[in-house]
């Protein structure tokens, strides 16, 4: 018989009544460390303060009116976001699927109103991740996201991760766009250098080619910088984003330059939830949280003391980790044994972490994890290694 949850998650054997911080406590009392943040998206940490503030005054002044009338609170975090990033115009969406699909979307259009209807091909990488919606598991195009669930929506050309020739080679008089990610997370916290990231522009730029970045994952201050590509000194011509941005509530967006937006007019793209007062104005309050000063250099002051440690703890065990990545807090250690295996030895020292491919183990925490916090969390890291070292499976 099946569950009454469709059964479409593997789900651990916890369950989580309160959080605070960096911890969360179970049903039955005890306490775990969260390196996970949601998946990146706790990144104030649980029940923020200033965010629990915001939400209750908002929730009892207003929730949902629909895109139908004006929303200040939309406004002002749309605001925010054009003051702190390359783009000229927000859509709001509930999720970086559905910013994925307004996306793709958005380049088509582009082409399509501006004489070019064959430019509607966008060329995407191995390891991506942009979703599970129909149009992202054809962006991502890995047998594991599309099998079974054909007929898959045309126009993906799928390429090598980090390999500049091959994207020459595949830009064609049909090319829209090239949708990548700065950051892979599902991926395995594989980093675009900042040389190919620099190259795409300068491709997109001599053919016209729209260039999109998903930051899904990687922005909203993860990096040390709001946004990743801001690291490699380029700027996409659209960009998704989600997760962070609303610090545990669901909500999304596309950012895009005047010029990318062109083709969107009235009636060409909607949502009933997105941008509703109460998910906006928890936007607007993290974005005004980590754009104060200060606020992202102690990320990253954060991000070097994690990674020493980090650093210390592959050499300390060799046999069960490899190298770390990433970027900012925005971490991966890649492990000789299956990462599934070190998150399920982490959950016995009460630590949370999140498996990716490429056998390598996330380290997501919110950015507002204290020093202490970071040294507790590889310290128990450590006990999971040499657990899994002592009693190997």
């Amino acid at each position: 018989m099946i569950a009454s949850i469709l059964p479409t998650y593997s789900r651990a054997p916890l369950a989580f009544v309160k959080g605070e911080g960096s911890w969360l406590e179970a049903a039955d009392g005890s306490r775990y460390l969260d390196l996970g943040a949601g998946i990146a998206v706790n990144a104030l940490g649980h029940a923020a303060p200033q965010l629990v503030e915001t939400l209750t005054e908002q929730a009892g002044k207003l929730w949902h009116v629909s895109n139908l009338y004006q929303i200040p609170e939309q406004q002002k975090l749309a605001d925010l976001l054009v003051a702190h990033t390359f783009a000229d115009t927000v859509f709001f969406t509930n999720s970086g699927t559905e910013a994925c699909e307004l996306a793709v979307k958005m380049v088509r259009k582009y082409w399509y109103e501006n004489g070019a209807p064959e430019r509607v091909e966008i060329l995407t990488f191995a390891g991506a991740f942009h979703g599970r919606s129909s149009a992202a598991i054809a962006a991502a195009g890995s047998e594991k996201m599309v099998k079974g669930f054909g007929p898959l929506l045309e126009g993906f050309v799928h390429l090598p991760w980090d390999d500049l020739d091959a994207v020459k080679a595949a830009v064609t008089e049909k090319t829209a766009a090239i949708l990548i990610e700065p950051i892979q997370g599902e991926g395995g916290i594989r980093p675009a250098s900042d040389a190919f990231l620099k190259a795409l522009r300068e491709i997109c730029d001599e053919t016209g080619t729209l260039l999109v970045f998903d930051e899904v994952q990687c922005g909203v201050a993860r990096t040390g910088r709001l946004f990743a590509h801001e690291w490699a000194g380029v700027t996409p011509d659209v960009m998704m984003v989600a997760k962070g941005i609303g610090g545990g509530f669901p909500l999304g967006a596309v950012l895009a330059t005047e010029n990318a937006a062109s083709g969107m007019g009235a009636g060409t793209h909607g949502s009933t939830y997105g941008g509703n007062p109460l998910g906006c104005a928890i936007g607007a309050k993290v974005m005004e949280i980590v754009t104060a000063d200060g606020f992202m250099e102690e990320v990253s002051r954060k991000a070097s003391f994690l990674r020493q440690r980090l650093e210390g703890l592959v050499a300390a065990h060799p046999d069960i980790f490899t190298e770390v990545r990433g970027q900012g807090l925005m971490l991966g250690l890649k492990c000789k044994p299956a990462p599934v295996e070190v998150v399920q030895a982490a959950y016995a020292q009460k630590l949370l972490t999140v498996p990716a491919a490429d056998n390598v183990l996330r380290l997501l925490p919110a950015l507002t994890i204290t020093e202490e916090d970071m040294a507790e969390a590889v310290r128990r890291l450590d006990a999971a290694a040499s657990e899994i070292q002592h009693n190997p499976a």
